[in-house]
């Protein structure tokens, strides 16, 4: 082993620990490694960015902005309300769902897939009255499958395909990976609805019935004039009594008494952290004259507002209930504004609850309520967290969100869908404000047919195909052109251009030759069939703990390496890794979808491995055989 083979197994070694660390975004690892291996003169600096122009991460860009317009348009969610049984049992409904998730996830961006029918899911669950886990992990195992069908179905299949055409001069076509990514996602749906029953554990989430079915925690902030001043805890719990609604908790000074005494006396300032049914909580607080503590700060100016939260962090609340039924009146300040708005505020005066997830990719993560001021922008509360299926009991506007934490959010339709798309969060519950664009929705359907047509007959190239559809999109607006670019995601992007240099690197140096040499003799043994299976199931090991392209990326040089010392069709290997890398179903954080279905789903860390387990070895014991049958040794 000589040097240049020894800096770039290190500079391997640890970003695959950073990625299973997890505690960076994998783009700022991917950069890390890229820029270490520059400096350490594996790459050259005229090289150090090549990989954004590698025509997987084109496609891949591509692919995400025609799947938008897809699911913007409202042509998915047309066909899925078209298609989805109603009147059927559970095992229909699932089965039904799972299939069409699977179908969709061939063609656009599987986590795409899984957002439009996340919504749907969660009405079967209600509708059939199950745990709506029963629903949502078969639908993420299926949307995963789906993804492996096609060519632009998921990122690993477009850079193992850029990988083929640097080996051999020209790459897989748009349905090479159909035969095998079919027949593993057929049988795999198959055995999920059949069994899923059984395998997804029964876990009752905190929040699609509304957190505690119709309870929910808001902060109450007792002003200088309100009656309530003066008065024991006791007292006002009666009161409370009869509105079905308790105190859980007292804030006074920044300080919050879990546990208040009845014999407490208020006092003006004090916050009371209050569980009610959203609809008896407007009648408690007009009943009681108590101000919502973001009604108190919304008189101020925004630069007053602003100021006062980062003074002593008693501004803006994220759980605070701006409902309409309350005593809170419009600021002085905003009166000429309210009257330009009075037509649109008569027909959201009846203020809607809505629950979002938070994705992977949020501009949620790590940050708190009182950071992002969602009040004073957005004019929407945050109720209630649920994480993992535990509602959160702690002041929320402190409390820092995660991926895969549910926000049960309160405001008006407009204002709560326009939070979600600014941040990245998914809906669980219907978008009202979102109506289908009829003549868009064709439009749509039509330019993403026409380039898989291009694609898939060889008349152009994958890249130059789809990069043609996202023209069409603009020309035809099917996208306004000032959102067309948030599609994508541009973690991804940055991930694929950065790792690609690297991959390169462990080819070039012959490190990628060391490592196939040493499984080949150290575990298969010169075994061809050996050395298959083995390249899938350490891309199936990897894939469940680090992104599913930083594995692909990683792997496919090992694999490539170990076909030639074999003297075997580099395609079967190559193939192991796209199936490989396309299964993450042991964890929560293989697979955005995964990570999504985790707060709704009320699911612990723990509990994929149930049915996720027996997936991946029906995966190993189905693609093999295919994989020696299609694409012969």
């Amino acid at each position: 082993m000589n040097l240049e083979q020894v800096m770039i197994f290190a500079i391997l070694a640890t970003t695959i620990g950073l990625f299973l660390w997890d505690r960076l975004r994998h783009d700022v690892v991917a950069l890390a490694a890229l820029l270490a291996c520059v400096f350490t003169g594996l790459i050259p600096t005229t090289e150090a960015f090549s990989g954004f122009a590698q025509p997987a991460v084109i496609t891949v860009a591509a692919v995400l902005i025609l799947g938008y317009g897809l699911q913007t348009t409202g042509a998915v969610e047309y066909v899925a309300q078209k298609i989805l049984p109603r009147d059927s049992g559970p095992l229909i409904s699932i089965g039904a769902l799972t299939l069409l998730g699977a179908a969709f996830s061939g063609f656009m961006n599987n986590v795409g897939a899984m957002a439009l029918l996340m919504p749907i899911a969660m009405q079967i669950a209600k509708r059939q009255e199950i745990a709506p886990g029963k629903v949502l992990m078969p639908l993420a195992f299926g949307t995963i499958l789906g993804g492996m069908t096609t060519l632009i179905g998921t990122p690993p299949n477009l850079i193992v395909a850029d990988f083929r055409r640097a080996e051999i001069g020209s790459s897989f076509t748009m349905f090479d990976f159909t035969p095998v990514g079919l027949s593993v996602a057929l049988i795999g749906v198959i055995f999920i609805v059949l069994f899923g029953r059984w395998l997804v554990p029964h876990r009752e989430k905190h929040d699609a019935e509304s957190f505690d079915t119709g309870t929910y925690l808001t902060e109450v902030r007792i002003g200088e004039d309100a009656k309530l001043v003066d008065r024991r805890l006791g007292d006002v719990e009666k009161l409370l009594d009869e509105e079905d609604a308790q105190i859980v908790g007292l804030v006074r000074n920044d300080f919050r008494v879990i546990s208040p005494l009845p014999n407490e006396t208020l006092r003006a300032g004090d916050i009371l952290v209050i569980e009610a049914d959203p609809g008896a909580l407007g009648t408690t607080l007009t009943t009681l004259g108590m101000k919502l503590e973001e009604a108190v700060d919304t008189r101020k100016s925004a630069h007053a507002h602003d100021q006062e939260e980062t003074e002593d962090g008693s501004g803006t609340t994220a759980a605070q209930n701006a409902n309409a039924q309350s005593a809170a009146v419009e600021p002085a300040e905003a009166k000429e504004k309210a009257k330009k708005e009075s037509s649109e505020k008569n027909q959201d005066d009846h203020m809607t609850l809505q629950e979002l997830v938070v994705q992977t990719n949020s501009l949620l993560v790590d940050r708190s309520a009182t950071d992002l001021q969602i009040r004073s922008r957005f004019g929407i509360n945050l109720l209630a967290i649920s994480r993992q299926g535990h509602r959160s009991i702690r002041r929320l506007r402190w409390t820092h969100l995660g991926a895969g934490d549910v926000l049960l959010m309160q405001g008006r339709a407009e204002a709560i869908n326009t939070f979600a798309s600014e941040y990245r969060c998914i809906p669980l519950a219907p978008r009202a404000i979102l109506i289908p664009h009829r003549n868009k929705a064709i439009t749509a359907v039509a330019i993403m047919l026409a380039v898989v047509l291009l694609a898939a007959t060889g008349v152009l190239p994958a890249a130059l195909a789809f990069t043609l559809g996202v023209l069409g999109y603009m020309l035809t607006k099917v996208i306004p052109l000032r959102k067309i670019y948030d599609a994508v995601d541009w973690p991804i992007i940055v991930l694929l251009g950065a790792l690609m240099p690297l991959a390169a690197a462990m080819a070039e140096t012959g490190a990628a030759d060391l490592l196939a040499r040493t499984l080949l003799d150290q575990v298969a043994q010169g075994n061809a069939v050996v050395g298959l299976t083995l390249v899938l199931i350490i891309t199936m090991m990897l894939s469940d703990f680090m992104n599913n392209a930083a594995t692909a990326a990683v792997m496919c040089p090992i694999a490539l390496s170990i076909a030639n010392l074999l003297g075997v069709n580099p395609d079967s290997y190559l193939m192991a890794v796209a199936i490989g890398a396309s299964c993450a179903f042991l964890t929560p954080i293989g697979h955005q979808n995964n990570t999504l279905i985790l707060g709704p789903g009320g699911f612990r860390f723990g509990d994929y491995w149930r049915l996720g387990l027996p997936v991946e070895v029906l995966v190993v014991a189905v693609s093999v055989p295919m994989l020696l049958w299609v694409w012969p040794l």
